[in-house]
C-alpha cells in the first residue's frame, strides 16, 4: 500500500486533528491515500465518521497506546 500523504498531528489540542484531516482529504486525487497520526482521544470517532461522510474510504485504524493511526483513501 502506497501512502501519498502524511499528517502527523500528534500533540495537537481536539478538535484540531479532524479539523486538519478535513482539510486535508479535498486535496487527494482518487486511489490516494492519506495518513493521519493524532493522539487526541476524540478523534477514534470524529475522523472516520467525517471521511465516511465526504465519500472517503477509512482502510485502517490502528492504536498504539495513546497513538492513533487512521489511513484514508479517496475511491
Amino acid at each position: 500500500m502506497n501512502i501519498t500523504y502524511r499528517l502527523n498531528l500528534e500533540g495537537e489540542a481536539c478538535p484540531y486533528p479532524a479539523i486538519a484531516t478535513l482539510d486535508a482529504l479535498p486535496n487527494l486525487q482518487s486511489g490516494e491515500i492519506l495518513e493521519v497520526l493524532c493522539d487526541c482521544p476524540q478523534s477514534i470517532n470524529s475522523i472516520p465518521n467525517d471521511a465516511k461522510a465526504m465519500g472517503f474510504e477509512v482502510l485502517d485504524i490502528r492504536q498504539d497506546g495513546p497513538t492513533l493511526r487512521f489511513l484514508i483513501k479517496k475511491p
